[in-house]
């Protein structure tokens, strides 16, 4: 039993000097803690963001604050916020004109989504972005214009990091009667999972058994 206890905490006392450091300083702790923390109190961040924008209504804060609003689905207010950080030297900012088009989008204002978007690449030729790319994608797609949507889909196909441009390329490609070409799409997304590092295959679990199941109803 003593050696038993004397080992207990002789493990104890070595997690906490020199595991639990560690834990607390990397990356995947501190998003975890993050999550657990965003799913008991949701609001919280949002209420201490804007407590700092009250006492100091800077442009950092006020992105700090759409940033934050975005991830809430608080769609209106992050507009708003990004409406106020383009101006002055930010009037033609790429990444607050890309956050302006997700909020625009997130209320379902598609022409203004497309004209933001339009606008950021006019003004910033060499900015580039795959979720800027993928947003202009799915706003054409809402627009109806499905030609040019697959276009841009076409195009992320092969350079967009994951898997949720490609099955949205599978569905709209399904959904024009292209049956036999988003066949191969989702066939390609279900050859990809097999041979995927397991991260990836964690990071994208959504998107294959979404291609599993969309495949599957394809038939044959």
């Amino acid at each position: 039993i003593i050696i038993l206890i004397g080992s207990f905490v002789g493990c104890l006392a070595y997690f906490l000097v020199e595991i639990l450091p560690e834990l607390r300083n990397s990356r995947t702790a501190k998003r975890v803690v993050a999550n657990v923390a965003r799913s008991i109190d949701p609001e919280k961040r949002k209420r201490e963001i804007t407590a700092q924008l009250d006492i100091a209504d800077t442009v950092q804060n006020r992105v700090r604050l759409a940033e934050e609003c975005l991830q809430l689905g608080d769609w209106q207010n992050a507009r708003m916020l990004y409406e106020r950080c383009l101006s002055g030297p930010y009037a033609d900012d790429p990444n607050f004109l890309l956050g302006r088009a997700r909020a625009e989008n997130g209320l379902g204002l598609f022409e203004q989504a497309r004209a933001t978007l339009e606008y950021l690449i006019a003004k910033n030729p060499d900015y580039r972005s795959n979720d800027g790319h993928l947003l202009y994608a799915t706003t054409l797609e809402a627009l109806g214009e499905s030609d040019k949507a697959l276009d841009e889909y076409r195009v992320l196909e092969l350079s967009f990091p994951g898997e949720e441009a490609r099955i949205r390329y599978a569905r709209l490609l399904a959904k024009l009667g292209r049956v036999r070409e988003a066949r191969e799409t989702y066939e390609g997304i279900l050859k990809r999972e097999k041979t995927a590092p397991a991260y990836y295959r964690r990071k994208e679990r959504e998107f294959f058994d979404a291609a599993k199941k969309e495949r599957a109803a394809l038939g044959d």
